[in-house]
């Protein structure tokens, strides 16, 4: 039972990295945006943190450091995209790659860097509840954060007349134009507010799931991030159980390697990947469905003199 207990715990802690990158993503489409550079913005956030962390000691700073990094990233990002009109797909695939190298580039000296004693966080009583304790409340805080970020994002896009407006601008930004509203700058804050989540879910990583800096260590989560929006169908409350199920099955490779179970550790290591096209296929085959709940303007390009 307690081993379970810390499968469970492992599991949250997984899942809350896939799960702050794709509430973010999630903002940016919900606005008819698709940034593919999650996977760039969360290496180049998950250094900028780490740096951070190492100089400062602090996670909070590192949080900031990372939002900074990749609000800034996703604010080239969206100028390109929303006012040059440039490809949205092609952009993206570019900030990934940018992403990859520059963050390699930077954290070559951070490689021999390593942080300072980690704290241990516990809810005084209920962490020593049999079983719950330990699994739900021995959690790092931001974990409970990225909870508390999916409510408020369920309440703010059904409920505040500004997230109306963001699901508006997403479903049809001509006619949010005809009625005044400042599209292009409702998208670019969709954007930079998603690029910044992403760079916390970056900095999260180096900091508090592993902590350490390694060149490529976000290791296709962005991609998986990206995956979990159209598995969610663009919705906040779904995109934290998927990211919850794909954290288990990413710690459930080091629960089976960890029991001697006798299979390939290749085979364990594709299999968040494997679930991933899994679900993805199982989605697609209901197209009707996939478009009844995607923003129609999605990926579509916007001039408010055309």
């Amino acid at each position: 039972m307690n081993e379970f207990a810390l499968l469970l715990a492992a599991t949250l802690n997984a899942g809350t990295v896939l799960a702050i990158a794709a509430l973010g993503l999630l903002l940016n489409e919900r606005a008819g945006i698709v940034n593919l550079g999650a996977e760039g913005m969360m290496l180049v956030a998950a250094v900028v943190g780490y740096a951070a962390a190492v100089h400062s000691g602090s996670d909070l700073l590192a949080f900031v450091a990372g939002a900074l990094a990749g609000a800034l990233l996703a604010a080239v990002f969206g100028l390109l995209v929303i006012w040059l009109n440039t490809n949205q797909y092609a952009t993206g695939l570019a900030l990934s790659l940018f992403g990859v190298g520059f963050s390699a580039f930077i954290g070559q000296p951070y490689t021999r860097e390593r942080l300072s004693e980690r704290a241990q966080f516990d809810v005084p009583l209920l962490s020593d509840i049999p079983f719950i304790g330990p699994a739900l409340f021995k959690q790092h805080p931001m974990v409970w954060v990225a909870i508390a970020l999916t409510i408020g994002l369920m309440w703010w896009l059904n409920k505040s007349r500004s997230g109306l407006v963001l699901r508006a601008v997403g479903e049809s930004p001509e006619s949010a134009h005809a009625l005044g509203v400042p599209v292009r700058l409702i998208r670019l804050g969709a954007v930079v507010g998603g690029g910044a989540l992403c760079g916390v879910a970056g900095a999260y990583l180096s900091t508090v799931y592993t902590p350490l800096w390694v060149e490529g260590m976000v290791a296709g989560r962005g991609w998986i991030a990206l995956a979990l929006t159209t598995f969610a169908t663009w919705r906040p409350l779904r995109v934290l159980l998927g990211a919850y199920l794909f954290g288990g099955v990413t710690m459930l490779q080091f629960h089976l390697q960890g029991s001697g179970v006798e299979v390939p550790s290749q085979v364990l290591v594709a299999l968040p990947y494997v679930a991933t096209i899994v679900v993805l296929v199982l989605i697609s085959r209901n197209a009707a469905w996939i478009k009844a709940n995607m923003p129609a303007s999605l990926g579509k390009p916007f001039s408010p003199g055309g």
